[in-house]
């Protein structure tokens, strides 16, 4: 009887705690997973991110050498004052190069030219870039009675194509340059006085990558 009463049943619990911990197995499994998943995303984003920052590293390695050489290439026309360098670009005021609302050269504006065609055929050739020069205005109406220029877009248009010329004809290759015209967009100084109104009629030269100037000549056909 005794022998009779010790055995027991086998109420099969082994079969009930199986499926929970298959469950979470599967669980565990899955987060695993979605763990690895998330720290392959992090590395990819962080990756993406030192390449990014590695790029614009050299980016602005490249500009700063481009600045440095364009201003040893300028050196003796940037001592007389009269040309300035700001950020790859070179200034000439407008009062230098033509008189008031006229697209004539002064002589004085022709020799500063002939000053800057060796230097730059030199910095243009070793990098096989090209030069853009483009003219400015103040925002005063074209003077009246003045019957060359329709507004300020035209009068900027007509100095930048008379500096491109003169380059030219001073020994610029022609491949090398050509002319843009702003009028009186992007001033630089103020036009309520003379003096920011003087400091907007300019023209300005920038050498810029062939693609870069292939891109504005078909966006102006």
């Amino acid at each position: 009887m005794m022998a009779g009463l010790d055995e027991r049943p086998d109420d099969g619990g082994d079969e009930h705690h199986a499926p929970v911990w298959a469950v979470f197995g599967d669980l565990m499994s899955g987060l695993v997973g979605a763990f690895v998943l998330i720290l392959v995303g992090v590395l990819v984003v962080q990756m993406d991110l030192v390449n990014s920052l590695q790029a614009e590293v050299r980016k602005r390695e490249q500009e700063e050498q481009r600045r440095m050489a364009l201003e040893k290439a300028l050196a003796i026309p940037l001592q007389n004052g009269r040309v300035t360098l700001d950020n790859g670009r070179i200034g000439i005021s407008g009062s230098v190069l033509f008189a008031l609302n006229s697209d004539e050269l002064r002589p004085e504006g022709r020799q500063i030219l002939r000053s800057l065609v060796p230097p730059l055929q030199v910095y243009l050739g070793e990098r096989d870039e090209m030069l853009m020069v483009s003219g400015f205005t103040d925002d005063r109406p074209v003077q009246a009675g003045n019957q060359r220029f329709a507004d300020n877009l035209e009068l900027s248009a007509q100095r930048a194509l008379t500096v491109t010329r003169a380059l030219i004809e001073e020994g610029m290759p022609r491949q090398r340059v050509f002319s843009a015209a702003f009028g009186a967009e992007q001033p630089v100084a103020s036009n309520d006085d003379e003096k920011g109104r003087a400091l907007n009629r300019r023209v300005e030269m920038a050498p810029v990558p062939k693609a870069a100037s292939d891109s504005r000549k078909a966006a102006r056909d």
